[in-house]
């Protein structure tokens, strides 16, 4: 129990070792954390940069196909079978030889056509024939063109034409998907195509027809499953295939390899509304997290254009999320666990640390006692070259210093009554000067509140002088008694410097000043009592404030006067909030100090800038807020106050911009 507090002893190692732990743990736990990110920002950003390599890779070989088609178009068109037949009008040997051809490379469809665009011969229906073509590339040839190649969207009636197989093998139904859009058709009848067409010439290089082949994409799934056998090699991760590929026509799956949940294709779901937005709307390639029917994928998409430029359809192709998820997973929970590791390690060898260290200042402190009970002839043998080393000789020299101290001391002690009865009569002096002092009307109001004052600290050096008188034998008494006498005579020497700095009436010495950095020139001087207050410091400093003509030295005597009153509200701890802000006319700067502390009854507010009103006991001097209203006063400006008990208190100046006395200003605002 110390002057009435009790005080819970914590010993230095524990002091140690929590603090070692604290500063460890917080290391390790920020390590833990920005790795844990970089660990997964890491591992996602692979996968997705793997999705868009694997992206490429799949467009290669869609772009291999659309050539395949191409070549094989281009090469049939100039074979010599089909000249010799079209121009002897041999349509055996067309159909023939083109059934054959069209079988051999897969094809769906192989179509020739006059300089018209006429049907000449569907390979796979001869028997209708005559019609005109739809497609653009066929146009495209007869105009000029030499062959062309790319996607097309073949409508119902014209597979039809070519087998209604092809019709039913394009046809697909809507299967409902989450996030898709909203569509009023239930089904999807036209077919997407990789298509082909070139000139066929006579022996003068003269067109005579139109050669044109495709291949539908609806349910072939020769290109999805070949860009997984090319980028994923098979590869499986829990029965599930790591890659996935798919072609989509508008927003419909046509061909992929994604699964539903039976093991079936997922032919006939489609894109959520957001991809479409992106890819079939802007033409732009999406690349993201998405759920892919039912599982969490890192996904790419790209446009696929026809040769007009509209985009038909799209790319897709997507890895699972599980391995990289699992991975990241693994690596964070072995990340930890290292870490937890290093905490148990390190909280270790603090402990042994501190054992190292504790064991000689334990030493010293059974030397210590010893000392307290009188034995001047303990000494500590010292053993280590460090700090405690040095400690532990500076301990030795102070123990050889206290016992020449009190040899001297005991030879004083016969004298000591007789200086102290003398001090007393000379004290006992000033009294009665300052006594006779207050009856001096001169002096008024301000002479009897410096009597009132000093009256009571002389009084208690009065007492505490006969105490040392009574109790000289006793040498902690006497060393206590003596402290207080010291600091009684401080608080004097405070009030009457207080009251002095009032009396003083000063003229300012006014110079355009910057009260923001006035303020925070103030604040430098109290950044350690902040933190022994645990006190925290909010600035709300308004930009573009005007300067005012000040004081500047007058002004920063204001703000420590309100700093300090705010540290002595919260002993605590709180917040004290400092703003600075023009006024609603724009004529003047506002200041305010708001802190969280006790409070100030409402009696008292109306006396809190009278000279000697104090509500902290013995601890003030009750002058600071009445200097500090005399120079607000001397700058033409006012202070108002507002306060609620257990709640905190807000101190307002209000300063004129021109710096102008205004009587009007002079008055105090009580809230």
């Amino acid at each position: 129990m110390v002057d009435g507090v009790s005080m819970k002893i914590v010993s230095l190692r524990t002091k140690l070792i929590t603090g070692f732990s604290l500063i460890i743990i917080v290391g390790v736990a920020l390590s833990v954390i920005v790795g844990i990110q970089l660990i997964g920002s890491t591992i996602i950003r692979e996968a997705q940069n793997k999705v868009r390599l694997d992206l490429n890779s799949a467009h290669e070989v869609y772009a291999r196909e659309i050539e395949h088609i191409e070549t094989t178009v281009r090469l049939t068109a100039v074979r010599f079978f089909l000249k010799d037949a079209l121009l002897n009008h041999d349509r055996k040997r067309l159909i023939y030889e083109l059934e054959r051809i069209r079988v051999q490379e897969h094809l769906d469809m192989l179509i020739l056509f006059d300089q018209q665009g006429r049907v000449i011969l569907r390979v796979r229906n001869p028997g209708m024939y005559g019609d005109s073509t739809f497609s653009d590339m066929v146009h495209t040839v007869i105009k000029g063109g030499s062959f062309v190649s790319g996607t097309e969207i073949l409508p119902r009636e014209y597979l039809i034409k070519e087998d209604s197989l092809l019709a039913e093998q394009a046809r697909i139904e809507f299967i409902p998907t989450k996030k898709a859009r909203v569509r009023v058709e239930k089904e999807e009848t036209a077919g997407m195509a990789i298509t082909a067409a070139a000139e066929v010439d006579d022996y003068e290089g003269d067109m005579i027809a139109v050669l044109y082949g495709a291949r539908l994409l609806n349910r072939n799934y020769h290109i999805v499953d070949r860009v997984k056998d090319i980028v994923y090699r098979g590869e499986q991760y829990k029965g599930q295939d790591i890659g996935t590929a798919t072609i989509f026509q508008n927003d419909l799956r046509i061909s992929t390899n994604v699964a539903n949940s039976d093991g079936s294709r997922a032919i006939g779901t489609r894109v959520s509304q957001e991809v479409y937005d992106r890819v079939m709307i802007q033409g732009k390639p999406w690349i993201g997290r998405a759920f892919v029917v039912n599982a969490w994928y890192r996904t790419a998409y790209e446009p696929i254009e026809a040769v007009n430029r509209d985009i038909v359809g799209m790319l897709y192709v997507g890895v699972l999320e599980a391995p990289y998820v699992d991975m990241q997973r693994r690596v964070v929970y072995t990340f930890i666990s290292i870490a937890l590791l290093c905490v148990v390690l390190l909280i270790v060898i603090a402990y042994i640390t501190s054992t190292a260290i504790i064991r000689p200042l334990k030493e010293l402190l059974a030397a210590t006692n010893s000392v307290a009970k009188g034995d001047l002839t303990q000494r500590v043998i010292v053993t280590q070259q460090d700090e405690v080393g040095t400690l532990a000789q500076s301990f030795n020299h102070m123990i050889a210093e206290l016992a020449k101290t009190k040899q001297k001391y005991d030879e004083l002690t016969d004298t000591l009554e007789q200086k102290v009865e003398e001090k007393t009569a000379e004290l006992e002096k000033t009294r009665d000067h300052l006594i006779q002092s207050e009856k001096l009307t001169s002096l008024g109001r301000l002479a009897a509140g410096v009597a009132h004052e000093i009256n009571n600290p002389l009084t208690s050096i009065l007492i505490n002088s006969h105490l040392v008188a009574e109790k000289i034998q006793d040498q902690k008494s006497v060393q206590k008694n003596l402290d207080l006498i010291i600091g009684e005579i401080n608080r004097c020497s405070r009030i009457v410097k207080g009251l002095l700095e009032f009396s003083r009436q000063h003229i300012p010495k006014k110079v355009l000043t910057d009260i923001s950095a006035a303020m925070e020139k103030t604040l430098l001087l109290f950044e350690s009592q902040v933190l022994l207050h645990n006190v925290t410091i909010q600035r709300n400093f308004a930009s573009g404030l005007p300067m005012v003509m000040a004081d500047e030295n007058m002004m920063k005597q204001v703000f420590t006067n309100f700093v300090l009153n705010a540290l002595d509200a919260m002993p605590n701890g709180g917040v004290l909030t400092i703003a600075s802000q023009k006024d609603d006319t724009g004529k003047a700067i506002v200041l305010s100090f708001q802190d969280t502390g006790y409070g100030i009854e409402k009696e008292h507010l109306k006396k809190i800038f009278d000279p000697f009103f104090t509500t902290k006991g013995t601890g003030g001097t009750g002058l600071g807020l009445a200097v500090s209203y005399g120079i607000i006063q001397q700058h033409g400006g006012a202070i108002s106050v507002n306060s609620v008990v257990e709640q905190g208190t807000t101190f307002t100046i209000t300063l004129p911009v021109e710096g102008i006395p205004q009587e009007k200003n002079k008055e105090v605002d009580y809230e």
